[in-house]
């Protein structure tokens, strides 16, 4: 009985070894993150602060104490983009994993027990979905949460901004999920093992948690991946759009926000955020890409 789970690992693994771009997106996204987690070495190594201001250093050029040279206010680069890198995919990590948290939850429900809770629940889905995306993101990021009674204390902290672009994604970034979840819940409910549990006086919350979730894993883990990288883009535009991340938290998108103004006066201050978002969306796309190959149970075995 161990032997069969091992060996389905296996094949998911030999499956996933295959699709070259998925691996190589892997590696991309595994490098991306252990050099975001670097950052404060990289800060103690040139001994440099990250926020620290230096008018005298501004458009600074690449040199041994900044190796991709100064921004504007004579900031290094190198360590703010490591640093934006950690705000970046801790927003994109964290909204995607909320958000399929929440469409798990109403995927399971809506699907298990059908009837007025799949209405209700599927038409919920459907006018979240027919909302347009962006202007509705960019009006949620321009409510001062201080006014709202359930979250004015968090409005108060250092990383409100952060906290406040987590919250906006995840409440618009759940559907998908959702859907994938319900069709499986809708197709298992009726299995003999399901039925029979259910016989057996199993309550519904058991079931759903013992029987119909673990079978739910595959497309809930390949959805999520495939959103992280479109959460980066809504962060990205955001932050562009001054809405979302506030100085001096630094992201990626805040500082391709910052640089638009000096964009033929220092161009590379926004090449750089701009192809590290670029390459951690395409990064994330083929990996999800092949996570669905992988984990799809009608792929030919071998």
């Amino acid at each position: 009985m161990s032997g069969a789970p091992r060996s389905m690992a296996a094949l998911t693994a030999r499956r996933f070894a295959r699709h070259r771009m998925a691996v190589a997106g892997a590696l991309v996204l595994v490098a991306l993150a252990l050099s975001a987690l670097a950052a404060p070495l990289v800060e103690v190594w040139l001994g440099i602060d990250a926020n620290e201001v230096d008018l005298l250093a501004r458009f600074e050029g690449r040199s041994a104490a900044h190796p991709l040279g100064a921004d504007e206010l004579g900031r290094d680069v190198l360590v703010r983009l490591l640093y934006g890198g950690r705000v970046s995919l801790f927003v994109a990590l964290a909204t995607a994993l909320a958000a399929a948290v929440i469409g798990t939850v109403i995927g399971l429900v809506a699907g298990y027990y059908g009837r007025w809770a799949d209405a209700v629940l599927m038409r919920v889905t459907d006018g979240v979905i027919a909302l347009p995306i962006l202007p509705l993101l960019i009006i949620l990021a321009a409510v001062d949460m201080s006014k709202i009674p359930l979250v004015a204390a968090l409005a108060e902290t250092e990383n409100a901004s952060l906290y406040r672009i987590v919250l906006i994604i995840t409440l618009v970034g759940w559907t998908t999920v959702a859907r994938l979840v319900r069709g499986t819940a809708l197709s298992l409910r009726e299995r003999e093992y399901v039925v029979a549990a259910r016989g057996m006086g199993a309550s519904g919350f058991r079931i759903m948690a013992t029987h119909i979730l673990p079978n739910t894993v595959s497309p809930i883990i390949v959805a999520t991946t495939l959103s992280v990288g479109n959460v980066i883009l809504f962060e990205s535009v955001l932050s562009f759009l001054g809405l979302g991340i506030q100085p001096p938290i630094a992201s990626w998108g805040n500082m391709l926000n910052n640089a638009q103004e000096l964009i033929y006066e220092a161009p590379a201050l926004a090449f750089y955020p701009g192809a590290l978002i670029f390459l951690t969306v395409i990064a994330f796309n083929f990996l999800g890409d092949g996570l669905q190959d992988a984990l799809d149970p009608k792929a030919v075995h071998g």
